[in-house]
C-alpha cells in the first residue's frame, strides 16, 4: 500500500502531458500555413498591380498613338495652309517672319464672265466645278514645286521662287500655266461640242520682288505683298480668255525657252505703258512632237538650278569652312570653277560635258571643310546632302562624282578629267604660286600635317617637276614656266 501512495505522489509531481495544439509539429504546419497565405497574398497583389499596370501602359500607349495621329493631322493641315519652313517655324516659335524675296514670278488666274456665270448657274453646281478646277491646279502647282498662295473667289494666285530660291522659276510658273490653260482648253472643247456653257480663263504673270509671311493671329494666312503681285493681277486683267499674258520683264527671262508674241507697250492702271507678251508655247527645238519639254528643255533648267547650287556651295564655305582653311578656302573654289568655265569654253566641250565640270568643280575641295584627312569622301557627301532639293540629273551627278574620284587618285582618263586635273592645279604656274605654297604649308602644318620647310620645299619641287598640264588651253594660259617656280620657290625658302 505505501509503495502504491509513493507511485501515485510520483505521478502527481510529473508535468501534465503536453496539448497536440501546442506541439511543434502543429507550430510548424501554422507557420508554413502563414508564408503561403503571404506569399498568395503578395504574388496575388503583385499580379494585380501589373494587370492594372499593364492596362494602364495599353490606354497610354493608344492615348499616345491619338496624340500622334492628331499632331499628324494638324501638321498636315498647317502644312496645306503654309510653307513647310513658316510652319516649322511658327511651331517653335509662335510666329514667323515677314522676308523679302529679290526673285519671284507670281500668276493670277481669273474666270472670263464670272459674274455672268454665277448669275445663271445653280451655286452648289458653281462651287463644284470651281473645286474641279482648283483642284486640277493644285495638282499642277504641286508638280512644278510652285507655292500655291490663294483663291479669291475665281480667281486663283501661286508664286514660284518662294519659300525656297529658285532661279528657273520664272520657266516652271510658264509651264504651270500652260498646263493650266490647256486643262481648261480641252474642257472648253468639250462643251461647246456638247452644247453646254463652258468657262475660259485669263492667266497673268509678272517676275519681281515680294514680301512674304504670315497674317492673322486665329486664322493665319500666308500671303505675298509688293508692286510685283499688283503688277501679275494687271497683268491677268489686261490679258485675253484662253491666253497667258506675261510681262517684258518675265519674257527676258524665259524668251529662250518659249515663243512670245509682242503685245506692245499696253496701258496698266497705275503703272502707265508696260510691255506685254503671249506665250504660243515652247521654242521649236526644245519641244517633243506634242509641244511638250523635251530633254534638251529639261536640261537648260538644269543648267539654270546650277547658279543654285553654286550659291548654297558659296554659302558651305562662308557659312560652315573653319578659319585655317588658308588654301582650300572659298577663293580657291571659285578660281577652281572660273578655270573649268574658261577651259570649256575655249576647248567648246558640249553643253553637258559642262554641266557634269562646273558640277565636279563646286564640289572638288568641299571635303576639306570637314574631314581634312579623307576630303574626297567628304566632298561626295556634301552631294549627297545638298543635291536632292535641286532635283538634278541622277546620271549627271554620278558622272560628277566619277570626276572627283579620279581627280583624288590621279586618273585623267577622259577630257573632263584633263580639264578639272587643269583647273585643280592652275595655280601652280601662276605668278602668285609661292604665296599660296606658304598659305597651303601653313593650313597642312595647323592640320597636323607638318614637314618642316625643307621637306615642303622638296614636295613642291617634285610636284612641279612632274606636273604638266594636260590641255591646250592650260598650257597657253600659264603665266610663269616650271624652271621659274623652281627658282623662285628655292629663293623663298633661303
Amino acid at each position: 500500500m505505501p509503495s502504491l501512495l509513493r507511485a501515485r505522489a510520483f505521478t502527481l509531481q510529473d508535468p501534465p502531458p503536453e496539448s497536440w495544439c501546442f506541439s511543434k509539429l502543429m507550430v510548424i504546419i501554422v507557420l508554413l500555413l502563414l508564408i503561403l497565405l503571404v506569399t498568395g497574398i503578395y504574388f496575388f497583389l503583385r499580379n494585380q498591380f501589373a494587370a492594372k499596370k499593364q492596362r494602364l501602359e495599353q490606354l497610354l500607349s493608344i492615348r499616345a498613338a491619338d496624340l500622334i495621329a492628331e499632331k499628324d493631322k494638324t501638321d498636315a493641315l498647317l502644312a496645306n495652309v503654309l510653307p513647310k519652313n513658316t510652319a516649322e517655324e511658327i511651331k517653335s516659335t509662335g510666329k514667323a517672319a515677314k522676308v523679302k524675296y529679290n526673285f519671284v514670278t507670281v500668276l493670277f488666274s481669273d474666270i472670263q464672265g464670272f459674274t455672268r456665270i454665277a448669275e445663271e448657274m445653280n451655286p452648289e453646281v458653281l462651287i463644284d466645278e470651281l473645286d474641279k478646277f482648283f483642284f486640277h491646279f493644285d495638282s499642277v502647282v504641286d508638280k512644278y514645286k510652285i507655292e500655291k498662295i490663294k483663291t479669291i473667289g475665281d480667281a486663283y494666285m501661286c508664286a514660284g521662287g518662294i519659300p525656297e530660291k529658285d532661279r528657273a522659276n520664272p520657266v516652271k510658273v510658264i509651264l504651270a500655266a500652260m498646263e493650266m490653260q490647256n486643262y481648261m482648253g480641252k474642257l472648253k472643247a468639250e462643251s461647246v461640242s456638247g452644247g453646254s456653257k463652258y468657262w475660259d480663263i485669263r492667266i497673268g504673270i509678272h517676275t519681281g520682288t515680294v514680301i512674304a509671311g504670315v497674317v492673322g493671329q486665329k486664322k493665319l494666312s500666308y500671303d505675298i505683298w509688293g508692286d510685283t503681285v499688283n503688277t501679275a493681277s494687271r497683268m491677268e486683267s489686261s490679258g485675253e480668255p484662253g491666253k497667258i499674258n506675261i510681262s517684258g520683264t518675265t519674257y527676258e527671262f524665259v524668251k529662250d525657252f518659249f515663243d512670245c508674241k509682242h503685245r506692245g507697250r499696253m496701258p496698266v492702271k497705275y503703272k502707265g505703258e508696260v510691255d506685254m507678251y503671249f506665250v504660243e508655247g515652247i521654242v521649236p527645238e526644245l519641244r517633243n512632237e506634242s509641244g511638250l519639254p523635251n530633254d534638251m528643255f529639261l536640261f537648260r533648267m538644269q543648267l539654270i538650278r546650277l547658279e543654285d547650287v553654286e550659291e548654297a556651295v558659296i554659302r558651305l564655305f562662308t557659312d560652315d569652312a573653319p578659319p585655317n582653311l588658308y588654301f582650300h578656302n572659298l577663293t580657291m573654289a571659285k578660281s577652281i570653277v572660273a578655270q573649268v568655265e574658261l577651259i570649256c569654253r575655249s576647248e567648246q566641250v558640249p553643253e553637258k560635258t559642262f554641266f557634269v565640270l562646273k558640277l565636279a568643280s563646286l564640289f572638288l575641295i568641299t571635303g576639306y571643310i570637314t574631314d581634312y584627312e579623307n576630303p574626297e569622301a567628304a566632298s561626295l557627301s556634301f552631294m549627297d546632302e545638298i543635291l536632292p532639293r535641286y532635283s538634278l540629273d541622277a546620271e549627271l551627278v554620278n558622272e560628277s562624282r566619277l570626276l572627283i574620284r579620279n581627280s583624288y587618285n590621279e586618273i585623267y582618263n577622259t577630257m573632263a578629267d584633263r580639264i578639272l586635273h587643269d583647273a585643280r592645279y592652275e595655280y601652280l604656274g601662276r605668278n602668285d604660286y609661292i604665296r599660296l605654297s606658304d598659305r597651303l604649308l601653313k593650313e597642312r602644318t595647323e592640320h597636323g600635317l607638318e614637314i618642316g620647310k625643307e621637306g615642303w620645299e622638296e614636295t613642291q619641287k617634285q610636284l612641279l617637276e612632274r606636273h604638266e598640264f594636260l590641255t591646250e588651253t592650260a598650257r597657253l594660259l600659264r603665266s610663269v614656266s616650271i624652271q621659274e617656280q623652281t627658282d623662285a620657290l628655292k629663293a623663298h625658302n633661303k
